[in-house]
């Protein structure tokens, strides 16, 4: 791996998820208000990484792979820690990170096979719509008097902004990941062929 600045963002991005979690997961206002800001810092260089690559030419094999991962690895953290807070509901993570795992793998096997995988152009408007919910909702909850996005605090959790928002998420993500692996079909055909030909040894 070379250690540019990109990969390096990417590494901190990884390191900063843990401690978001850690002080989200202790539920009072200020650990959450430190806990945003640590979002907010590690999203800052999942942009900076994309554009220091690209404005200088600084561009590898490790940092294509990596860098939507750490992306993943950041949104997924939050997501998960927002259900299990119960502010969203637990299924529609599961189809998120389902979905990221699926295409994660897919990423992995055309990077072993020397045919990395591009990101496209409906996989980065899926990431932006992640990473703005989810900003978006830390900024929310931060503001004091405004009304509860707990589900349980609510009457008719489905009409919540929060519920609403997330929905059209977990849609273009379903929409993201098909887009994938019918763009990549010949990757899934020689992945197909060469689980074949473990199950005949």
């Amino acid at each position: 791996m070379k250690f540019t600045i990109p990969n390096q963002l990417t590494i901190i991005r990884i390191i900063l998820t843990p401690v978001f979690i850690f002080l989200f997961i202790q539920d009072d206002l200020t650990h959450r208000l430190i806990a945003s800001i640590v979002f907010f810092i590690a999203a800052f260089t999942d942009w900076y990484d994309g554009y220091y690559a690209r404005r200088f030419q600084s561009v590898t094999r490790w940092g294509q792979f990596m860098d939507p991962l750490a992306d993943k690895i950041l949104v997924s953290s939050a997501l998960i820690v927002f259900a299990y807070m119960k502010f969203v509901y637990w299924w529609m993570i599961f189809i998120i990170i389902g979905r990221d795992a699926l295409i994660t793998y897919l990423r992995s096997f055309a990077l072993h096979i020397g045919k990395p995988i591009i990101t496209s152009v409906v996989a980065k408007w899926k990431t932006f719509l992640q990473m703005g919910f989810i900003l978006g909702f830390l900024i929310y909850i931060n503001i004091p008097g405004l009304p509860s996005v707990y589900l349980n605090d609510s009457r008719h959790p489905w009409l919540l902004w929060t519920t609403l928002t997330l929905a059209v998420v977990v849609a273009l993500t379903l929409i993201s990941g098909i887009h994938y692996l019918v763009a990549n079909r010949s990757h899934l055909i020689e992945l197909g062929r060469r689980i074949g030909r473990l199950f005949s040894k």
